[in-house]
């Protein structure tokens, strides 16, 4: 019987043990924290978005860095595969919005759950509270680890799948990656991605907490539109987050690691009103105002904005904020369009590691063996999971990520 360890006990290490195990190799886990799963318990706010419930085109249209690379891994164990297996193991699911897979309990800790009692069906060895500080290497070979308390503990095969450097409170360090580097491997650089947008107007702090659905968004980059969605967004006392925006910023993030000096002129372009386009949104703003005809233009725009953002149209606008409406001319009118549908707010930087969902980069997919999970580089060591340079958006398509390389790294190593 073959002896594997696995390193880490987020998603993508307990499937690597199951399915290790599932195929009748001895595993040991080992997990520096005192439980398993700290990050999946906090992913979808407690819910856990588990996967998203599309087809694979979707799949891989989602992914941002190297979908080529996930072909074999998603393929060999995708959506419904991880559906069966939780929903076998008595945690029940269910499909919300956009295809987005969350229990039906809406407890994050039913998943860790449903995925800890099949590693103890398959009689996984689990180690927690014990850290990793090394790999033991010879020969270009690996042939186990050593472990925080230093013990030196011997395996046919060890799988990598510590995680990368986002919500560094749940063991994320980056440890792995480092173990990586120092034997050889290439790392494409790390940043933070999913993850909210400093802005440099000052203005948007007055807009702290509100929340607006139905929202478009460009980010332009030197002139170049780089990401274009629709969705909700939400402004904060730094700038702004929410789905829409933590999409954008993965694209941001990929753009800034590939072109840097292009990416330092970044727009978001926000569009509030979406759904009409400009020659309908006119003659819906010519209807308030002639609804409003002897009002101030400050208190004409109840009707089509939230109370919050008003004074901040108005001043973008440049229209005199105690002016009747009657006597609002078509060039002011224009502008309130262009403010309406072009709102500008220029890009300060990303938000750190700490805020970040997941991590952009990590270990080179040239130094990985796509069929197998296997490094190229050091016999015997498997990566999994968020370490790996692959990132996808926002949707249960990162989660994926981690159940299909964790499956393909630990069916591998078993059957090598």
């Amino acid at each position: 019987m073959k002896k594997i360890i696995v390193v880490g006990g987020g998603a993508a290490g307990m499937m690597a043990a199951i399915a290790a195990s599932d195929a009748g190799a001895e595993v040991y886990l080992y997990e520096k924290n005192e439980k398993l799963g700290k990050k999946i318990y906090i992913t979808g706010k407690g819910r856990c978005n588990v996967t998203n419930d599309c087809d694979p085109e979707d799949f891989f249209n989602n992914v941002i860095s190297n979908p080529k690379f996930m072909y074999s891994a998603y393929y060999g164990y995708d959506n419904t595969r991880i559906m069966e297996l939780i929903e076998e193991m008595g945690c029940e699911l269910k499909v919300e919005r956009g295809n987005r897979v969350f229990p039906v309990s809406d407890h994050s800790s039913d998943i860790i759950s449903a995925l800890f009692w099949k590693m103890r069906q398959n009689n996984v060895h689990v180690f927690l509270g014990t850290g990793v500080k090394n790999l033991l290497i010879s020969d270009n070979k690996c042939y186990g680890i050593v472990t925080d308390k230093n013990e030196k503990i011997n395996a046919d095969s060890v799988i990598v799948a510590t995680g990368g450097l986002s919500y560094s409170t749940t063991g994320s360090t980056g440890d792995g990656i480092n173990w990586a580097e120092k034997c050889g491997h290439n790392i494409a650089e790390c940043g933070p991605a999913l993850v909210p947008f400093n802005v440099k107007e000052e203005w948007a702090k007055d807009l702290q907490g509100l929340s607006l659905k139905n929202v478009g968004l460009k980010l332009i980059c030197s002139g170049k539109t780089i990401y274009e969605g629709f969705g909700e967004m939400l402004f904060t006392h730094f700038g702004v987050s929410g789905p829409l925006v933590l999409s954008a910023s993965s694209f941001y993030s990929s753009y800034l690691y590939k072109q840097p000096q292009k990416a330092k002129d970044a727009k978001l372009i926000l569009d509030l009103k979406s759904a009409l386009d400009r020659e309908q949104l006119d003659k819906r703003i010519i209807r308030d105002f002639e609804k409003f005809n002897n009002k101030l233009f400050k208190n004409s725009l109840g009707d089509m904005l939230p109370s919050k953002m008003i004074p901040v149209v108005i001043m973008l606008s440049g229209i005199n904020p105690d002016k009747t409406v009657n006597v609002i001319t078509k060039e002011e009118r224009n502008r309130l369009l262009d403010v309406l549908k072009g709102m500008e707010l220029n890009v300060a930087s990303l938000r750190g590691f700490s805020e970040a969902i997941i991590t952009r980069g990590g270990v080179s997919v040239k130094d990985i063996n796509p069929s197998s999970m296997e490094s190229k580089v050091i016999e015997n060591i498997y990566f999994a999971g968020e370490m790996i340079d692959v990132d996808a958006l926002t949707g249960g398509f990162n989660l994926q990520v981690a159940w299909s390389t964790g499956h393909l790294a630990g069916e591998s190593a078993a059957y090598k």
